[in-house]
């Protein structure tokens, strides 16, 4: 059978008697008589069938009973008042976590940014970098990740539907003024990307394109780095749409080849199943969805 919880108020009265070790000071705490906190105190004491304090001349002292008590007591208040005011308090408006693949938030959502500030400019947002990755969400309100949209405890939002495609510098092929042919990529370095299921080996495949050592080339453990390494020049990356659209539109790299492949694999934002979101993750949500239709599904 399990043993009923005492009233909050009795805890709390107990909680700032504890931390005063004076009914006077906690009951002018928490705005109450010094005889109703001595009541609430003596009704706690007797559900739990033992004394919790030393009743002294001068003050009180806590009894072993309640020093062992008063620990769990405080967290538990302590908690319950972060958990009130986060929900529903002043904790309305703070601060917004969202952890981010790196390279999607500089070449896609750091330029749609501005548009958000502008329509919300009270919602504060930190961004955190999911390089490093750690499967508990901690802290994080929203993450954004790449891959199939299916993990384990999380619900999942596809933000892109891109296609692959090879992007290089307009320097490495210079002069050209059509579209190339697939055999001038053997002739060049590529640029790998580690982590990506659809990398240089599923693109080759899809189009037949001819390469002699798909495992030649230079290897990255970030989009980022390969497609810096194709704007200075270096060889070919594999471009994803939603990530080299405004490099291309501004003459960085460049598109050589038609052939192209759509991705199965994308950007999902996504948060654990069941978690309350603040108000303002709520609104983050409801605008990089937006944002993400009015590229992908424009009506």
């Amino acid at each position: 059978m399990k043993k009923r919880l005492p009233p909050l108020n009795w805890l709390r009265s107990f909680e700032a008697s504890a931390r005063h070790l004076n009914f006077t000071q906690a009951a002018h705490e928490l705005n109450l008589t010094q005889a109703a906190i001595s009541q609430q105190v003596k009704g706690l004491e007797s559900q739990l069938g033992t004394p919790l304090f030393k009743r002294l001349p001068r003050g009180l002292a806590l009894t072993d009973a309640g020093l062992a008590y008063m620990p769990a007591v405080h967290e538990s208040i302590g908690r319950l008042a972060a958990a009130t005011d986060e929900l529903f308090g002043k904790g309305q408006s703070r601060q917004l976590t969202v952890r981010v693949n790196l390279v999607f938030f500089i070449n896609w959502l750091a330029p749609r940014l501005s548009r958000f500030y502008q329509e919300y400019p009270d919602i504060r947002i930190r961004f955190t970098s999911n390089i490093w990755r750690d499967d508990k969400f901690k802290d994080t309100d929203l993450d954004i990740r790449y891959g199939h949209g299916v993990w384990s405890g999380l619900k999942s939002d596809r933000l892109t539907w891109d296609e692959l495609f090879p992007v290089c510098s307009p320097q490495l092929l210079d002069n050209l003024d059509q579209a190339a042919e697939l055999d001038l990529l053997a002739d060049h370095t590529l640029l790998h990307v580690i982590g990506y299921e659809e990398g240089w080996g599923y693109w080759l495949d899809q189009t037949g394109a001819y390469y002699s050592d798909t495992s030649a080339g230079i290897q990255f453990d970030t989009l980022i780095s390969a497609l810096e390494m194709a704007v200075l020049g270096q060889g070919f990356a594999l471009g994803r749409t939603s990530l080299v659209a405004d490099m291309i539109e501004s003459g960085k790299l460049i598109a050589p080849f038609e052939q192209r492949v759509e991705t199965s694999e994308a950007f999902f934002l996504t948060s654990q199943i069941n978690q309350y979101l603040h108000p303002g993750a709520e609104t983050f949500s409801q605008w990089i969805l937006k944002e993400s239709q009015d590229q992908f599904h424009p009506e």
